[in-house]
């Protein structure tokens, strides 16, 4: 059975689902699984959401475009909780989010599970699907990509490292 509690949460995600990552604006911060858990109590929203690293200077802006995009919908109480335990993971990165990542032209995490077996190599070309890429720097555009070139189609790309 269907309540109204269910109806509401599922418009708050639908509403969490149209707020663009500061970082990177092609992707949601439910696609980076950012979002961990909605409740809707006495007619409060409370959004708990995880940063991508502890001292994240983006979850100040997350937050006030939570607030703010919920208000404008019409729910006046809200609250964004900040939950650091668990730590945010790239596994929590949806099917879709890895899709949008590398349409902007950046190669999605590979699972955590090879970390372990990584290899430079591995990283596919969000461009062209060569596997033929090269590490250039650790670090690149944030501090959670590294940055890779293609030897097949010629083009620099970055890896959003798995953690």
């Amino acid at each position: 059975m269907v309540t109204v509690e269910t109806e509401t949460i599922q418009q708050i995600y639908n509403l969490l689902k149209t707020i663009s990552d500061p970082e990177i604006p092609t992707v949601s911060i439910t696609d980076l699984g950012l979002v961990r858990n909605v409740e809707f109590i006495n007619n409060k929203v409370i959004v708990t959401i995880t940063p991508t690293y502890s001292a994240c200077p983006a979850m100040h802006f997350i937050e006030r475009e939570i607030i703010n995009t919920l208000q404008l919908n019409l729910f006046e109480n809200v609250e964004v909780k900040i939950n650091l335990n668990p730590a945010w993971s790239t596994d929590w990165v949806t099917k879709e989010g890895k899709i949008k990542l590398k349409e902007s032209g950046i190669a999605p995490p590979l699972p955590i599970i090879n970390k372990v077996e990584f290899k430079q190599n591995t990283i596919t070309c969000p461009y062209c699907n060569s596997n033929k890429t090269i590490l250039k720097s650790e670090f690149g555009s944030t501090a959670c990509k590294s940055f890779y070139f293609c030897e097949d189609c010629l083009t620099p790309f970055d890896y959003f490292k798995p953690i």
